[in-house]
């Protein structure tokens, strides 16, 4: 695992929206995995301004769902369908032919879910996968103790979690769904590049315990501990708990220019 410090939520997005725009470079039609939420806001803001100065062609890029609701309406403003349309395929100029993700709204959600799992092994594997950090260590929506063995499945949110992200329904909890179709651990793991970001001081405590903690079920994101290219890109307040971060400083800066991100 490697870890990047950098000054702030835009070096950071910065850092990892050149990384990304340096797969498109050696692979066009790279399948790219996002995730939603404020924290890569700044990764895809950076990458959509590299697409429109012509530093990099993403028009054949595809895109897909890390998560998703349960129970939202079709076209609800906050289902992760309709954040990723938003947020990523329409600044970066794609179509949603470009978009795949699991189907919240179905009747059947475990078909949807085993569905979504092979539907991504079917495109040839996620390429890089953009993961975010709840306070609890959550990845996705992989809550404390999850399988980290597990597959695309559905989930129940911690109230923790869906305290977190109230934020996003006018601050009223009693709209944030209580289930959730995520990839699974274990599907997380097959992507060929892992990168979390997190930023700010309240993602220290979840962030020491991924990088420096044992792997174990209680920290999901520990996970990433057991993968060959695994990248954890951390602003200064959320590697303020960091016990290695000199030593992560240097090998960064020590680090050769070919090798990338």
């Amino acid at each position: 695992m490697e870890v990047v410090i950098v000054p702030d939520a835009a070096a950071g997005g910065e850092t990892i929206a050149e990384a990304i725009a340096a797969l498109l470079r050696r692979r066009p039609d790279a399948l790219l995995g996002v995730a939603t939420g404020s924290t890569p806001l700044p990764v895809y803001q950076a990458l959509a301004a590299k697409v429109r100065a012509g530093s990099v062609d993403a028009s054949r890029a595809r895109v897909c769902q890390l998560d998703e609701y349960v129970g939202l309406p079709t076209g609800h403003p906050e289902s992760y369908r309709s954040v990723v349309l938003r947020e990523v395929v329409e600044p970066l100029g794609l179509s949603e032919d470009a978009f795949m993700g699991p189907d919240g709204a179905a009747e059947d959600v475990q078909a949807a879910c085993e569905a979504y799992d092979a539907a991504l092994s079917a495109a040839g594997g996620v390429d890089l996968q953009l993961l975010g950090i709840g306070t609890d260590g959550h990845i996705g929506f992989n809550e404390p103790c999850s399988s980290l063995a597990s597959r695309t499945r559905i989930k129940t949110l911690t109230e923790q979690t869906r305290v977190d992200n109230a934020r996003f329904f006018d601050g009223d909890i009693d709209q944030v769904p209580h289930h959730v179709i995520t990839q699974g651990i274990g599907t997380i793991l097959e992507a060929r590049h892992l990168v979390l970001l997190a930023t700010g001081e309240g993602k220290a405590e979840a962030v020491a315990a991924t990088v420096e903690g044992p792997v174990a079920a209680l920290v999901p994101a520990s996970a990433l501990q057991l993968h060959p290219h695994a990248t954890v890109v951390v602003d200064e307040a959320a590697a303020s708990k960091l016990k290695l971060a000199p030593y992560f400083r240097a090998t960064y800066a020590a680090k050769p220019a070919w090798q990338g991100l």
